[in-house]
C-alpha cells in the first residue's frame, strides 16, 4: 500500500529536523561540553549562528545552485558563487566574534583571573567552519544529483510504460476486429447450407464476443476464462470443417486459478484453421494445452494447406498472430518461450509456447 503524499511530506520533514538534530549534537554540543568549563552565552550563540548558516547553504545549495548553475551546464559559476558565500559567511562570523568580544570572554571562561591579552585570530576554528561548509555543500549537491537521477529514471519509466500500455492497447484492438472478421466469416458460410448450424454459432459468437468485450480491457483474465473461450471457437470450428478436417484436440480439464493476459493463445489456434484446411485433401489440425506447476503450454499443429504454398501470404504470420507474439514479448519477456516452426520436410507448420504464468 502506498503512503498518503501527507504522510511522505510530514515524515520528510521530520527526518530533516533529527537529522540537523544529530549534526547540532555531534558537531555543535558534544564537543564544547567535554571542556568542563562554564562557556558564555555568546559562544553557545555563536555556536547557533554556525548550524544556522550550514542549514541555509544546504538548502540554498540543493534547492538553487545546483539546478540553476552546476544542472544547467555552469560549473564554474557554481564553484565561484560558493566560493563567495563561502568567505562572507566567515567574514559575518569574524565581525560576530569582535562585535560580542568572543576572544575576551573565552579566556575568561578557560582561565579566570588572568589578565587578557590580544593575540592573533586562533585558526582552527576557521578551519573547522570551513570543513561543516565544504562538508554542507557536498553533500547538499550529492543529494540533489541523487534525486534528479531518481526523478529522471522514474519519467523514464513512466514514460516507457505509458508507451507499453499504449502499444499494447493498439495490439489488442488490432487483434479482436481480425478474430471477429474471420468469425463472421465462417458463421455466412454456415448459413449457406445449414441454418440451425448458423444459429448455434451465433450463440456461440455471441458468448465469446462478451468475452472479448470485458475481458480484453482488463491487463489480466483467469486463464479458465481464457481457455472457455478457446473451447467456443473449438466448437463454432467443428461446425464449419468438414469430415476431410482431423480435429486432435487436448485440453486440460481443469485449471489453476491463475492469471492471464486475455486474448494470447487464439490467435495460434484460429491460424492453424486459417491456413490448415484445405478444400481438396484432408487437413488435420493438432490442439494440445495444459498447465503444470504454473506454466502453460500450448502444441498447435497443422498441415499448411496447398493453396497457400505458392502465395505470398502463406509466409506471413497475419494481423492477429504478428500482434499476439509482439504482446507476449512485452508482457512475458523472459517469462516465455515461442518456437514456430514453419520450414521442415513435411510441411508443417507447428507452434510451441511456453508461458510461466508465476
Amino acid at each position: 500500500m502506498k503512503s498518503p503524499p501527507l504522510f511522505r511530506k510530514n515524515l520528510s520533514i521530520i527526518l530533516h529536523l533529527l537529522g540537523w538534530l544529530l549534526v547540532f549534537v555531534v558537531f555543535f554540543l558534544l564537543s564544547p561540553l567535554s571542556w568542563r568549563v562554564v562557556l558564555p552565552q555568546e559562544f553557545w550563540l555563536r555556536q547557533l549562528l554556525t548550524l544556522s548558516m550550514v542549514v541555509a547553504v544546504f538548502y540554498f545549495n540543493v534547492y538553487f545552485l545546483v539546478p540553476k548553475f552546476l544542472f544547467m551546464g555552469k560549473p564554474w559559476w557554481f564553484l565561484l558563487i560558493v566560493f563567495l558565500i563561502g568567505i562572507g559567511l566567515w567574514g559575518l562570523l569574524q565581525q560576530y566574534d569582535q562585535w560580542v568580544k568572543l576572544p575576551e570572554l573565552m579566556h575568561q571562561a578557560f582561565r579566570p583571573g588572568e589578565p587578557y591579552v590580544s593575540k592573533p585570530r586562533h585558526v582552527a576554528s576557521d578551519i573547522y567552519f570551513f570543513m561543516l561548509y565544504s562538508l554542507s555543500i557536498g553533500i547538499g549537491t550529492s543529494i540533489a544529483a541523487v534525486q534528479r537521477w531518481q526523478l529522471e529514471d522514474l519519467v523514464r519509466r513512466q514514460l516507457e510504460e505509458q508507451k507499453v500500455s499504449s502499444e499494447l492497447s493498439y495490439l489488442k484492438a488490432q487483434i479482436n476486429p481480425h478474430f471477429f472478421f474471420n468469425t463472421l466469416n465462417n458463421i455466412y458460410a454456415l448459413t449457406n447450407f445449414d441454418v440451425e448450424k448458423a444459429k448455434a454459432a451465433l450463440l456461440k459468437l455471441s458468448r465469446m464476443m462478451r468475452y472479448v468485450l470485458y475481458e480484453t480491457e482488463k491487463d489480466t483474465t483467469l486463464l479458465s476464462s481464457e481457455v472457455s473461450f478457446i473451447k467456443d471457437y473449438l466448437d463454432l470450428m467443428k461446425m464449419r470443417v468438414s469430415e476431410k478436417v482431423k480435429l486432435h484436440i487436448e485440453i486440460q480439464d481443469k485449471f489453476e486459478e491463475i492469471a492471464i493476459a486475455p486474448m494470447l493463445l487464439l490467435p495460434f489456434i484460429e491460424n492453424a484453421f486459417k491456413h490448415g484446411i484445405s478444400g481438396k485433401h484432408e487437413s488435420y489440425i493438432k490442439v494440445n494445452l495444459k498447465v503444470e506447476k504454473g506454466t502453460l503450454a500450448l502444441e498447435v499443429q497443422n498441415r499448411i494447406a496447398e493453396k497457400f504454398q505458392d502465395n505470398p501470404e502463406s509466409k506471413h504470420k497475419g494481423i492477429g498472430l504478428a500482434n499476439t507474439i509482439r504482446r507476449l514479448s512485452l508482457i512475458y519477456g523472459k517469462k516465455h518461450s515461442l518456437n514456430i516452426d514453419d520450414q521442415n520436410e513435411t510441411k508443417e507448420y507447428r507452434v510451441h509456447l511456453m508461458i510461466n504464468l508465476q
